[in-house]
């Protein structure tokens, strides 16, 4: 397998978009707005409702530990739930981006990424004439252990495949599996719209502790025993999509898009961000001409 593909310029938005929506925790009103962003620059936040504003760079050096969800941190200044759009944006090659907040959390919209995906599709995309500098992995490097686990291998072309198994048991989710070659196109059509999913019981648990008290069974997939409560499924898998969506955006935290094939079984966001971790550092040492 060749470890060399041709390179694609990185790219940004040809002009600003604007997303608008609830946030799941806090359930008021937010409002993100996706600026173009010269080559090199990478994602990047910021928290305008803050005086003075605070950057928050898109990688895993602001990662913080969260329960369902990736959060950021930055000079104490925290942003909640970035994944989905954070997936948009590697899904389409947006490598440049400042995005611009006015709270501590992203929007939760359906759950999914799609808002953001044809926000970015209404902005359009601009060539910023600069290479990328992919991260092309080279051996296999695997994280987690027992049934919940990811590895990525050297890729089957340029960019990112996934093989995910999902297994909840016996249940209405039960046990899901895709195999997905991730290019703007099939991100598109087969994963931007895949949501959020939660059990009652989960649900429940969470209004409880006071959070997400402004969100309801139809602002995202919340699983009885028979099923989806209030909202049909947008696909039979959806749970297992909605998964990789996660994965693509949890991985794109390596500030480089990744060059491999990710086979993952019941992997989360702690472990999707361990492995983009063991990645980037692989990348580093490489680089360095360090043996690894």
């Amino acid at each position: 397998m060749p470890h060399h593909f041709p390179a694609r310029s990185q790219q940004t938005l040809r002009r600003p978009a604007l997303v608008a929506g609830r946030g799941y925790w806090s359930g008021r009103e937010i409002r993100v707005a996706l600026h173009p962003a010269p080559a090199g620059t990478g994602v990047v936040f910021v928290r305008d409702d803050l005086v003075p504003a605070v950057r928050i760079p898109a990688g895993l050096e602001s990662r913080v530990d969260a329960v369902n969800r990736t959060n950021l941190v930055a000079a104490s200044a925290r942003l909640e739930m970035v994944e989905h759009l954070m997936s948009a944006l590697a899904g389409l090659h947006v490598d440049c981006c400042v995005v611009r907040v006015d709270a501590e959390e992203m929007p939760g919209l359906d759950g999914s990424s799609r808002a953001f995906v044809e926000a970015i599709d209404g902005a359009g995309l601009e060539d910023l004439g600069a290479p990328v500098d992919p991260i092309v992995v080279r051996e296999a490097v695997r994280v987690g252990d027992g049934d919940a686990w990811i590895e990525a291998s050297p890729p089957r072309f340029a960019g990112l495949s996934v093989d995910y198994c999902l297994d909840y048991g016996a249940g209405p989710i039960g046990r899901q599996e895709l195999s997905l070659r991730v290019t703007p196109e099939s991100y598109r059509s087969e994963l931007a719209a895949a949501r959020t999913f939660i059990s009652v019981a989960d649900a429940e648990r969470l209004r409880a502790s006071g959070l997400g008290l402004e969100v309801s069974t139809k602002d995202l997939v919340v699983f009885g025993p028979e099923g989806p409560v209030d909202n049909p499924l947008h696909w039979p898998d959806e749970c297992v999509r909605h998964k990789v969506l996660d994965l693509v955006g949890d991985l794109a935290l390596a500030g480089r898009p990744i060059h491999a094939h990710v086979t993952a079984s019941k992997s989360g966001h702690r472990l999707n961000a361990e492995l983009a971790g063991r990645l980037l550092a692989l990348a580093v040492d490489e680089r360095l001409g360090v043996s690894v």
